[in-house]
């Protein structure tokens, strides 16, 4: 029997160039046009001011591990253990995401390490960024 597929994520249209950025292997950001504010998850509007005058940019795709648990038990399409994390990025934002190509142990995964995207395709229409330590 087939273990159980990871979850996918549904693309709506104002995450639509998000997901299109990860399938072209590019973590994409917006930018408010009018305050400069750099945000993530996607929305039409600048969180900060309020304007509907924003641009998408491809990010650095340099992150510091912000924050992390280390999950020990069986889920749906992950085998344990596995970090579940909170990135910053580079630009500012913070997001949510899976810490790989290290041990999944507190010795390994030390807050503010450097981190890079990392993106793994699941399948012909999702792609995830992930992070990775730093190759510097």
């Amino acid at each position: 029997m087939a273990e159980p597929a990871r979850a996918r994520p549904k693309p709506t249209p104002e995450t639509q160039h998000f997901w299109d950025g990860t399938k072209a292997n590019e973590l994409r950001l917006q930018r408010c046009d009018t305050c400069a504010h750099t945000y993530f998850p996607p929305r039409p509007f600048c969180p900060a001011c309020g304007s509907r005058k924003v641009s998408i940019f491809k990010a650095s795709g340099k992150a510091t591990l912000y924050s992390y648990v280390i999950h020990h038990r069986p889920v749906l399409g992950f085998t344990p253990p596995y970090a579940i994390a909170v990135v910053e990025l580079e630009e500012g934002p913070r997001m949510m995401t899976n810490i790989v190509g290290c041990p999944q142990t507190p010795e390994a995964l030390e807050l503010d390490m450097k981190l890079e995207v990392s993106f793994e395709k699941l399948d012909d229409t999702t792609t995830l960024p992930l992070f990775r330590p730093a190759k510097d």
